[in-house]
């Protein structure tokens, strides 16, 4: 496959040969676990290097069980069945900008920014850089910090700015990736609405939503919140990128909480996941992430959450 189709993201996302028949997200009745595998196999992406080989996508648990909890507060907020089907698919593929991550040269390129504070997250950088043009803050990363990436042995290439873009860009490379599978989404029978894109974005880019309906927004912060949530409690990632030796429902809380600070977060989406937290489906999902069960200390933080939402709400 030539190495500008895969860079510029044109890339066929999934073999198409022995095609099943369409399944359809509307129609009440479609195996929906086939359904999610499927749009899973979204993330692989073909290695730019070595022809036929493609490269998994990372941690499409993390996706699944994100999704999982996503749905669990959408239907707890009194969300509609048919709006929380299709918000399920886009919680499924919220990471799909991500598509093509390269573990060890992101983990490196990362690894090394937050070593030396600069900003990961694009309004974080417009923060620190308010100069930058909107959307470019990947060419400013690059032209801030090349030479120093190169030090790291770290090439400047394509490639590499494809890792940088899946983190700065995301908006862009997200788009890029969309502009690919949206023809495959409708084969398959889903109907991809546009506020579907706006909350898989609000996370790097809260200022998209500055005008969407509350429903949208209220879902925005549903994906934010249960993907920190997950994250939190993800082992693999706590391994790969943030030299975690352990996973805390506090430590995950504590930074909910943050982002309801912030803004990002409404207090009744807080609020419903405290509920939750008592749901042995809902603590499976957080134990699945660890690949074991919640500490005691652990358990006895969701009790102190529990007693605190009582007092709240009497």
């Amino acid at each position: 496959m030539p190495t500008s189709r895969f860079f510029g993201g044109d890339h066929r996302p999934i073999d198409t040969h022995q095609r099943q028949p369409p399944v359809h997200a509307k129609s009440g009745g479609y195996p929906y676990t086939r359904l999610k595998k499927k749009l899973l196999q979204f993330y692989d992406y073909p290695h730019p290097f070595k022809p036929h080989v493609i490269i998994p996508g990372y941690d499409k648990s993390h996706a699944w069980r994100t999704a999982s909890l996503c749905k669990a507060v959408a239907t707890q907020l009194g969300h509609p069945v048919e709006r929380i089907k299709q918000y399920e698919i886009a919680c499924l593929l919220h990471d799909l900008g991500r598509a093509g991550l390269d573990q060890p040269l992101f983990g490196k390129i990362w690894s090394w920014a937050k070593t030396h504070g600069i900003p990961t997250r694009p309004r974080e950088w417009r923060t620190l850089y308010p100069d930058t043009p909107y959307g470019h803050e990947t060419e400013a990363f690059l032209e801030r910090y090349g030479q120093e990436l190169e030090r790291q042995h770290i090439p400047l290439d394509a490639w590499t700015t494809a890792q940088i873009e899946m983190r700065l860009g995301f908006a862009r490379r997200l788009r890029k990736q969309l502009r690919v599978v949206k023809p495959e989404l409708q084969r398959m029978g889903i109907t991809w609405a546009p506020w579907m894109e706006l909350i898989m974005l609000y996370y790097y880019y809260p200022e998209k939503l500055r005008h969407a309906s509350r429903w949208v927004r209220q879902l925005a912060e549903t994906l934010v919140a249960c993907e920190q949530l997950e994250a939190y409690n993800n082992r693999q990632r706590g391994r790969d990128y943030y030299t975690r030796s352990h996973e805390s429902v506090c430590e995950a809380f504590h930074y909910l909480q943050q982002l309801h600070d912030g803004g990002i977060v409404s207090e009744r989406v807080l609020t419903v996941i405290q509920q939750l937290m008592t749901r042995t489906s809902f603590i499976k999902i957080l134990t699945d992430a660890r690949g074991k069960p919640l500490t005691q200390r652990d358990v006895r933080y969701i009790q102190t959450l529990q007693k605190d939402l009582s007092l709240c709400q009497s």
